[in-house]
């Protein structure tokens, strides 16, 4: 695909991943649409790509009844639709158990079902040469301690990505996901809470990652993982549970250095 003059839609858009993929797309002369939560933090995002090709819409991406509009929203105000990237993404991390209801509704509704109607919503406006990319997680291959709502919305946004992947194919729809393992932002949170096995792996920039959503996009790639070595290890995990369970002792051990240095270098 050839990016210029086309126009994205990017959820979670305010900030992190998301923003580091408007500003890589805008570098490429598109026109994007950025959707966030916080008016504050979309403001602060607009002055930092350019109000001359942002729009941006200050919405929850649970909200339903604004999501099935967004689309139409974007092409009444650009004159079209090509690219959609799901960034926006929830997780409370900690022992299943002591979640509340409330908090595991919000990943799965966040992480999995808001791209699953938004995409159904964006179908309409998506010709032929459009695109949509997820950025999904090596959690979604290797399940998470601490973190298994998470780990299963991403392993089912993956799954929803591969199934449309083929779907949409006749439709001339390309359909791609990215999954990094740890990525430096905010969206990391407390790192001492974080599992020690998360650790274990490179962690990548939101720079890095809007560089794979680029990649998919001119690429046609149907799946990247970040690291690479990371996502064979992770291929490697799922396709042998019995494999991951001899090496996750190891890779906790590594994780646990890991964090303890990055937590030494944040003060």
């Amino acid at each position: 695909m050839k990016l210029e003059d086309r126009v994205a839609l990017v959820t979670g858009g305010s900030s992190g991943i998301g923003l580091a993929v408007a500003k890589a797309f805008v570098a490429r002369r598109m026109r994007v649409a950025i959707v966030g939560r916080s008016a504050e933090r979309l403001a602060a995002a607009v002055q930092t790509l350019g109000s001359d090709r942002v729009l941006a819409v200050a919405l929850d991406v649970r909200d339903r009844a604004g999501g099935a509009q967004l689309p139409g929203r974007v092409v009444a105000h650009f004159g079209q639709l090509d690219v959609l990237v799901h960034s926006a993404g929830a997780n409370h991390r900690g022992p299943f158990a002591s979640k509340r209801v409330e908090e595991l509704a919000e990943i799965v509704e966040t992480n999995l079902v808001a791209p699953m109607l938004l995409t159904h919503a964006a179908l309409p406006y998506l010709g032929k040469g459009s695109a949509v990319v997820s950025v999904a997680s090596l959690a979604g291959k290797v399940p998470l301690p601490h973190e298994a709502a998470y780990s299963a919305s991403k392993a089912g946004l993956r799954a929803l990505s591969r199934a449309l992947e083929v779907e949409l194919r006749g439709l001339g729809v390309a359909v791609s996901t990215i999954c990094p393992g740890p990525v430096d932002t905010a969206f990391l949170g407390d790192a001492a809470e974080v599992p020690d096995i998360v650790f274990s792996q490179p962690m990548s920039t939101a720079d890095r990652v809007a560089e794979a959503v680029v990649d998919a996009l001119e690429s046609g790639r149907s799946e990247i993982d970040l690291p690479m070595l990371s996502g064979k290890l992770a291929t490697l995990g799922y396709l042998s549970p019995a494999f991951l369970a001899a090496l996750r002792p190891l890779l906790e051990r590594r994780g646990a250095r890991n964090k303890q240095r990055y937590l030494s270098r944040r003060g």
